[in-house]
């Protein structure tokens, strides 16, 4: 199935049905009076999350969604029929946004959570709604009130509780692949990585989600690369773990470049908890190992871990320092007053 994070999808929610002008003309009775129904309420357009998508990829083949029409009153009291609600079905991190792509409409997270993009037209009142001790037959009805039409931004953000982050070939893929049972595309080259993994990672009792993103270069918060465009896949994870492969010439350079591309990206992105790692070490000897790793520190002011996705060298280390991370958040989450959130 193909990734796809971004959609633009037009919708309307229906239009009230119009208010019915009648009379009663039946025999036997004596006083008919008026007797037009109500119209019917337009359908609404509603967004929910559900747990069988991982992809917004059925908006790129349907963009245009609109809700039923109520249908209008009718003589002898009879109200017209409201119109069918159309319900968009869209995956846990899913984020709607308004026309000018900046405004936020929806942030939906959890399994069956929903909301109400477009409100449908009120049906009109029929000519029996007006009737008074001063008017017996009123001759007029409301209109029913016309639907909402806009176009909305669908922004999918994956749900992971760590993020691995670096330059093209950092050891990413592999890393993931070493430690879930996803299978991300691995090779000898840059920008293997076209869209973001995910695997599941299980640590002792610790249960987490591992988000593989593709690489970022000098100015990719400029379009250069693959750009920024999937790292907001990151931004909902607890922890990030930032590989730095071992065999670079310059380790504070190729530290320093994807800093600068999560900072340029988002404050938020780069203030969140990360941890730093030196890759690759199994192509480097213990000499250099501890050269290179006494660089790092000195660039990040963190103590790295030094591991090899092949040898399995500080895997296990690394694994529970990310899960450490993640139950300290889970922790500080719990603790806290859950947000009330009301469709």
């Amino acid at each position: 199935m193909k990734f796809l994070d971004e959609a633009k999808v037009q919708i309307a929610s229906g239009s009230g049905g119009n208010g019915c002008i009648a009379f009663r003309r039946e025999k036997f009775i004596e006083f008919g009076g008026p007797a037009g129904g109500n119209g019917g309420k337009g359908g609404d357009v509603w967004i929910v999350c559900v747990d069988n998508l991982n992809t917004l990829i059925d908006y790129r083949y349907q963009q245009h969604y609109f809700a039923e029409n109520g249908r209008p009153g009718m003589g002898r009291d009879r109200s017209g029929q409201d119109g069918d609600d159309i319900v968009l079905k869209v995956p846990p991190g899913t984020q709607v946004y308004a026309e000018d792509n900046e405004t936020l409409l929806a942030d939906l997270t959890e399994i069956g959570q929903r909301s109400r993009i477009a409100k449908g037209g009120n049906g009109g009142f029929g000519n029996a709604y007006f009737k008074s001790a001063t008017n017996r037959a009123p001759e007029h009805a409301n209109p029913g009130q016309t639907g909402q039409e806009l176009i909305i931004y669908l922004r999918l953000k994956l749900i992971a509780d760590a993020g691995l982050v670096g330059l093209p070939n950092a050891g990413k893929s592999t890393f993931l692949a070493a430690v879930s049972k996803a299978k991300p595309k691995i090779a000898a080259y840059p920008f293997t990585t076209l869209h973001p993994n995910l695997g599941m990672v299980k640590v002792g009792e610790v249960d987490f989600v591992l988000a593989d993103i593709p690489g970022l270069i000098e100015g990719a918060h400029e379009g250069a690369g693959l750009g920024t465009r999937f790292l907001g896949h990151v931004e909902r994870c607890r922890v990030l773990l930032h590989l730095v492969d071992a065999t670079e010439d310059d380790i504070a350079t190729a530290y320093k470049t994807v800093r600068a591309e999560l900072k340029a990206f988002s404050a938020e992105l780069a203030a969140k908890k990360e941890i730093v790692a030196l890759s690759k070490c199994d192509a480097l000897n213990a000499a250099t190992i501890a050269e290179k790793s006494a660089m790092l520190q000195k660039v990040s002011r963190k103590k790295p871990l030094v591991l090899s996705a092949v040898s399995g060298l500080g895997m296990k280390e690394a694994l529970f320092a990310i899960a450490r991370e993640v139950g300290k958040v889970q922790g500080d989450a719990d603790e806290a007053e859950p947000a009330k959130w009301e469709p």
